[in-house]
């Protein structure tokens, strides 16, 4: 309701909810922000009234996609604000904000609810599979020529016919802040620590590391990193980086192709200019790409797993195969049929001896109808 509000007030005062950098949109799109506010408070309604039906599971995680889409560009709000710069628009940022809210509101909301149990075991840290890691040697290596290029120009040399300084007077010009100037002179790029961010959070999501604080971090070390803390940026960089990368890289492709003209911008030439969207575009989308494999990986490497479902009491190792159950009848978690026959001992003619079977059917049973027996024998 709150963004469909928003987005009627945009109409109402002439106010454009999008801007694509610093040239504004129309604000006629501010009715499509009431559309997507509107669908997902009905779906929500309809959900907290008769329930979560599939046909309203499938309706919310409608509505997440274009407020997926409605949301690109946060990132890019978060890292000018961190460095004291302006937003390009006010009303674009809170238009970002208000929709990752409410994709991570309808997400939580298309979950199935899972009955309780009665004990879950967090999984043992782990690493990721080798071609996850893969990934995220390739998202690695895809930021390697970006920030050499932008340690050339923080460091005062020249890359595709443009000098550091006047990199430097390009970024003054642009608004760049204090800060995001004074680490140039100090021959940083602030990009470049953002990238090196990013790798260090790319490689948590594939190590064990990240999901038990190393020895190396004081206070914390050997302590549980909580899932939100690594998932939350990388949803976001993932949200962000992708989608401009595989766009950027696709106009690129156009243009080395002569579809479309690329523009010079401050760059000598169209080429210069061609040269630099390939390296920033394709380091986008390869980290970008790297992401979402990493966070599916961290995401189903991290779930608690009920030992009411697994029958297991010790720690559990992601993808490792668990024997005994738990009858849901009787309550009982001495093992299931399959576990008892095979630690039974195999007679003269290849098969199994039922003596165990029996033996374990008739302490569940007993267990059943004496409660006090079944707690004493647990």
């Amino acid at each position: 309701m709150a963004y469909a509000g928003f987005g009627l007030a945009c109409v109402l005062s002439g106010t454009p909810p999008f801007h694509l950098g610093a040239t504004p949109g129309p604000s006629a799109l501010g009715w499509g922000v009431v559309a997507v506010g509107s669908l997902a408070a009905v779906g929500c309604g309809a959900v907290v009234r008769s329930g979560l039906r599939p046909a309203l599971r499938g309706l919310l995680w409608a509505a997440c996609v274009p407020a997926g889409i409605a949301a690109f560009g946060l990132l890019m709000d978060v890292i000018t604000l961190m460095f004291g710069q302006g937003v390009d628009s006010g009303v674009a940022a809170a238009n970002h904000a208000l929709a990752a809210t409410g994709v991570v509101l309808l997400a939580a909301t298309a979950r199935p609810v899972r009955p309780p149990s009665s004990r879950t075991v967090a999984a043992v840290p782990s690493a990721a599979s080798g071609p996850v890691q893969l990934a995220a040697c390739a998202g690695t290596v895809a930021f390697l020529p970006y920030a050499a290029m932008k340690l050339v120009w923080a460091s005062g040399g020249t890359f595709a016919g443009v000098s550091g300084a006047e990199m430097r007077a390009i970024s003054e010009r642009n608004g760049a802040s204090g800060l995001w100037l004074t680490l140039e002179s100090w021959g940083l790029d602030a990009t470049v620590l953002l990238a090196a961010l990013g790798v260090f959070l790319l490689w948590g999501l594939v190590r064990p590391w990240g999901q038990a604080f190393p020895r190396w971090t004081p206070w914390l070390r050997g302590r549980r990193v909580p899932r939100w803390l690594p998932l939350a940026p990388a949803l976001i960089g993932a949200a962000t980086l992708a989608p401009y990368g595989v766009f950027g890289v696709g106009y690129a492709a156009l243009a080395t192709a002569g579809v479309v003209t690329m523009r010079r911008g401050d760059f000598p030439s169209s080429s210069d200019a061609l040269l630099v969207g390939w390296i920033g575009m394709a380091a986008f989308a390869v980290h970008g790409g790297a992401l979402i494999v990493a966070i599916r990986s961290y995401w189903l490497r991290t779930r608690s797993l009920s030992t009411a479902r697994q029958g297991h009491t010790g720690p559990v190792v992601p993808g490792s195969s668990v024997v005994g159950t738990v009858d849901h009848r009787t309550g009982c978690g001495c093992g299931d049929r399959q576990a008892a026959t095979s630690r039974a001992p195999r007679s003269s003619a290849g098969r199994t001896t039922s003596s165990a079977v029996r033996r374990s059917r008739a302490g569940c049973q007993s267990d059943a109808r004496n409660p006090r027996g079944r707690d004493l024998h647990h």
